[in-house]
């Protein structure tokens, strides 16, 4: 379950400038309730003291520097611990309040945002992108052709249906990553400098992105990608206001997510910024993680964001509730329901399909189908998704729980979250 956002060629940079900055300080940081022992919410204390023991044997073997662990259930947070170090070069010790590069994990909120303008009838899930983006209407498809030289010619033709809205939030889409696996139209993506490696705003970045080649015909394969940076740039078309102003409005601000943003503008919250091992740092070719402290244009819906734990932790909350939280309705429950449903049932998964056995796709999560096949722990319904940084969560609907990991450790991600899902599922004791 790889995650990213857009990729300049010499660094991976998904932070993102305002000029009204960052999350106002005005938010008011709202905490979910705990539970006085984990007991209380069918929680076994003991495997918790065994989970946080297991972490910190990860730090003393020089795995992750540190990471920081979040587990609610039944509306109460259960067990919320950190372990190591925020900053592994100063030694600053985990804190709770740590900021993190979430990465994709931003794409499930751009994907909430752009529901909530479905069920203010702004757009239509079968709307064509072009509608919004008229560049996006005279895209093609790249097809490799063996050349009669022996080389590999990309061929390009006219897409058999237009890209949905649908597929962006699915990511059927056609479009890709260049920053990882092979391939003529990948290789375009990478030698594409002029939009990966330049500082630009979400629409210029997005009239960039139609110019290239598809990768796939629109609805026909599952291929990550683009897609969630593209609805960025619909969602701002669609409500006339900036990314991040949407999200702020509709989201960030009601729900108290006071340090979720697309970079950290407030310098005295510098030192509360999370970072990897100097050697841990990248997570594909010419893809390095990117410092939330420098201000750019692009807010990438896709990879961009920064967030804590406890902000994070508000979010799921809402999902897990059906879409609402403290008296506030964000989206219905039907529409919950059915982004937490999948939706790529039908169509060709890839070769490079990433959730992997037993799970499907809904509108910007993988989606379990059901108890078993999947080679880690979980419950039929239960969703997910990561970021390349290290952050990872999960939902299990059923059993009213969700876990939210935080740690800036790249090439742990993937190790980290399947251990994860085996020491919280052994807790379960009712």
């Amino acid at each position: 379950m790889f995650s990213f956002g857009r990729v300049p060629i010499a660094t991976f940079v998904v932070v993102s400038a305002l000029g009204v900055g960052a999350v106002a300080p005005a938010f008011a940081q709202k905490a979910l309730p705990s539970a006085a022992n984990p007991a209380e919410v069918g929680l076994s204390a003991e495997r918790l003291k065994k989970l946080t023991a297991a972490l910190e044997s990860e730090v003393k073997a020089g795995t992750i520097p540190g990471a920081l662990l979040l587990i609610s259930r039944n509306g109460r947070i259960a067990h919320f611990e950190g372990v190591g170090q925020l900053d592994p070069e100063s030694k600053v010790a985990m804190n709770k309040d740590g900021i993190f590069r979430i990465y994709s994990m931003s794409k499930p909120i751009t994907s909430v945002a752009a529901m909530m303008l479905m069920e203010d009838g702004k757009i239509l899930l079968s709307d064509p992108v072009a509608k919004y983006i008229p560049e996006f209407a005279n895209v093609k498809v790249g097809v490799e052709k063996p050349g009669a030289d022996g080389k590999v010619a990309l061929d390009l033709v006219a897409p058999r249906r237009p890209i949905l809205i649908h597929d962006l939030l699915r990511h059927t889409s056609g479009l890709t990553y260049g920053f990882f696996g092979t391939g003529a139209v990948k290789q375009a993506y990478v030698d594409s400098k002029g939009i990966f490696g330049a500082d630009l705003t979400n629409g210029e970045f997005a009239k960039g992105l139609a110019t290239l080649p598809l990768m796939h015909q629109p609805g026909s394969n599952w291929e990550y990608s683009h897609s969630t940076d593209v609805l960025g740039r619909v969602i701002e078309v669609a409500s006339g206001k900036s990314l991040f102003e949407f999200m702020k409005e509709r989201i960030l601000e009601p729900l108290g997510m006071k340090d979720t943003s697309f970079f950290v503008a407030d310098k005295a919250k510098f030192p509360r910024i999370a970072e990897p091992f100097k050697t841990d740092r990248s997570f594909g070719v010419n893809a390095d993680m990117s410092d939330p402290r420098v201000p750019v244009k692009y807010e990438s819906g896709g990879g961009g964001m920064v967030s804590t734990a406890t902000d994070y932790a508000r979010f799921l909350q809402m999902m897990l509730n059906g879409g609402a939280l403290d008296g506030r309705r964000y989206l219905s429950p039907t529409t919950v329901k059915y982004m937490t449903s999948d939706h790529i049932a039908g169509t060709g998964l890839g070769s490079a399909y990433l959730p992997g056995d037993g799970y499907g796709f809904g509108l910007g999560f993988q989606v379990r189908r059901e108890d078993g096949l999947a080679s880690i722990p979980g419950t039929a319904g239960d969703y997910a998704w990561g970021g390349a940084g290290g952050t990872a969560f999960w939902v299990d609907p059923k059993q009213k729980m969700f876990v939210i990991l935080m740690m800036q450790s790249p090439k742990q991600r993937l190790v980290m979250r399947n251990k994860l899902r085996s020491w919280v599922y052994a807790a379960i004791e009712k």
